[in-house]
């Protein structure tokens, strides 16, 4: 199985070029047989509070067709960001496509101080997603900050726990090793994703990693270039590489 964390630095205010960048990134990582891709935060209009809600995705929006498609064409599972407008609330949140459902919906649980301004806290959607023996649950950014959340993926026995961040260059530092903790501790393989670049404003801290089940860090990317890395399990090791994009 290979998997990849795709590590961007987005266009602010263009979500079209946004959608268009996460292509390029998908044919990549099927072109390297990935089956899993993971986007960072709000990937798809990059972070954003004030302007999130007149970015914010529907879940049936019409947009989202051609990460569908691509899902279908590549056999690959699609973890992509965004604000999300669910029932008239407004949350952070992960859209999740597949070749046979899709699209499910991932809400952030616990939000970053000031966030609760623009965003609901949401844990009715939290699925538990099924691929090659793997049991994945999903994290956005300040999740991770949270024990709680981590412990929870544990007792429903996930095996791949998918942290999708936005964390600036001061604290990325906290950020690996908060899920060092978690992948040693709950004996779960940890892959995250984080921006380079600049979005609302703020340095994205990169760092994007693969932590196995027993805390060892496999790989990481630089803090400042954009890029897959590619994550392949042989036997019962995992290798990782980088593909410049």
């Amino acid at each position: 199985m290979i998997l990849a964390a795709a590590q961007i630095s987005p266009f602010r205010n263009n979500t079209d070029a946004n959608i268009q960048r996460h292509l390029l990134f998908i044919d990549r990582a099927a072109e390297n047989k990935a089956r899993l891709i993971l986007f960072p935060e709000m990937s798809l209009t990059g972070y954003e509070r004030e302007g999130a809600d007149e970015l914010s995705f529907l879940i049936d929006d019409a947009r989202l067709h051609i990460f569908a498609e691509k899902a279908r064409q590549h056999q690959l599972v699609i973890v992509v960001g965004a604000p999300i407008k669910i029932k008239g609330r407004l949350y952070i949140g992960a859209f999740v496509f597949s070749g046979d459902q899709g699209p499910l919906v991932y809400t952030k649980q616990f939000l970053h101080t000031g966030e609760e301004k623009y965003f609901s806290p949401g844990t009715d959607h939290n699925p538990l997603l099924e691929m090659d023996n793997e049991k994945i649950s999903i994290a956005i950014c300040a999740d991770i900050s949270n024990a709680r959340h981590a412990a929870n993926a544990a007792k429903n026995k996930t095996t791949l726990y998918l942290a999708s961040i936005f964390y600036t260059p001061g604290g990325i530092d906290k950020g690996l090793e908060d899920l060092f903790d978690y992948s040693k501790k709950h004996r779960m393989k940890v892959l995250m994703a984080n921006y380079c670049g600049n979005s609302y404003d703020l340095e994205g801290g990169g760092q994007s990693a693969f932590w196995d089940d027993k805390g060892a860090m496999k790989g990481k990317l630089d803090a400042g270039s954009e890029g897959l890395l590619l994550v392949e399990r042989k036997n019962d090791s995992w290798h990782t590489h980088k593909v410049n994009i």
